[in-house]
């Protein structure tokens, strides 16, 4: 549910660049891109006080991260998913609280980690593209 919503959200919203041409590696970091970006909007929805923009815009990036977690393949995975799983799960639960809450700051804590999540998926941008063309090792 969350992956396919999130993933047609963000699609919707690029189409010019590059959504449908995009590798599944080149997909996930659109989403994590998606994330940040729709985190940023939301702390400005904050300091203005922009509540309607606030709910829209965490949502969207509650959805996103939802996808992210309903992209994890657990027996493939194994613990690095595991962990994965449960740091979505843990900002899902922090940007839920920043909505009820009004705290940037756990919008801010969002974001660091998944801009940490995100560089370590830039990491293995090789390994993954080499897969998915069928030359894996």
């Amino acid at each position: 549910m969350y992956a396919s919503k999130a993933a047609s959200q963000y699609a919707a919203v690029n189409k010019q660049t590059g959504v449908e041409g995009a590798s599944p590696h080149q997909l996930i970091q659109m989403l994590y891109e998606g994330a940040i970006e729709n985190l940023a909007k939301a702390k400005g929805c904050m300091e203005r006080k922009d509540f309607a923009g606030k709910g829209q815009t965490l949502g969207r990036a509650i959805n996103i991260v939802g996808g992210l977690q309903s992209f994890l393949d657990k027996e493939k995975g194994g613990e690095l998913a595991e962990n994965l799983d449960a740091l979505y799960d843990y900002i899902s639960r922090q940007l839920f609280e920043a909505t009820m809450t009004n705290d940037i700051a756990l919008v801010d804590e969002a974001i660091g980690l998944i801009k940490k999540v995100k560089e370590g998926w830039e990491g293995i941008k090789e390994e993954a593209d080499q897969i998915h063309a069928g030359t894996g090792r």
